[in-house]
């Protein structure tokens, strides 16, 4: 009976936040964050950094957005695909700067900064867009392996899974990624054979 009526007083205090109620703003923040930050530690492996920015990122993006509010809907589901998404971007954004920044120490000389700039942000979209099309269980094995460089024995211990499972996922993952890339990004194939795809 008592989630019944915080579902409901949920809804209510959504309404209201609609019309731009700050005190109904603090009222989900205070139901809503702790549960939030429990699911993004989850999700995260822990991070207790990520988590506690990601909880501040969610809230102001529900002020933001809070006309688009629909009361009818779970209001803890919008949360946790907020901050899964964000996490995501983190994710991608670390993985592209980590591939820049070991080109560059490669580099001796760069001649136009300008440029490798402009390389960089194309080759960090690109690649955002091919990791988020990877199925759910295949990306989340690559981000480990390739962002968090843990070992295949690591991941198949954190997701009890074979390490052969692991291995098979990881190699799906960088072919596709290396066949999408070697068609329009033919200039970053070394780079990526290189540094990206073990």
């Amino acid at each position: 009976m008592g989630d019944i009526d915080n579902i409901g007083k949920d809804q209510a205090q959504i309404l209201a936040l609609k019309a731009g109620a700050p005190a109904s703003f603090k009222y989900l923040y205070e139901q809503w964050s702790g549960k939030l930050y429990n699911f993004v530690m989850r999700i995260s492996h822990g991070d207790s950094y990520i988590a506690e920015e990601l909880v501040q990122s969610v809230f102001i993006k529900i002020w933001e957005k809070r006309e688009e509010l629909d009361a009818n809907k779970s209001f803890g589901a919008y949360l946790c695909t907020i901050a899964k998404n964000q996490l995501a971007n983190i994710y991608q954004h670390r993985m592209s700067e980590f591939l820049y920044q070991n080109e560059l120490e490669k580099t001796s000389t760069i001649d136009n900064t300008t440029e490798k700039e402009v390389e960089y942000h194309l080759l960090d979209e690109y690649i955002q867009s091919l990791i988020e099309q990877l199925p759910t269980a295949r990306r989340e094995i690559f981000i480990l392996s390739r962002l968090q460089l843990l070992s295949n024995k690591e991941i198949a211990t954190k997701l009890n899974l074979s390490e052969n499972t692991i291995e098979s996922q990881l190699t799906k993952a960088t072919t596709f990624i290396r066949n999408k890339v070697m068609q329009h990004y033919e200039l970053c194939i070394s780079i990526l054979v290189g540094l990206y795809i073990r």
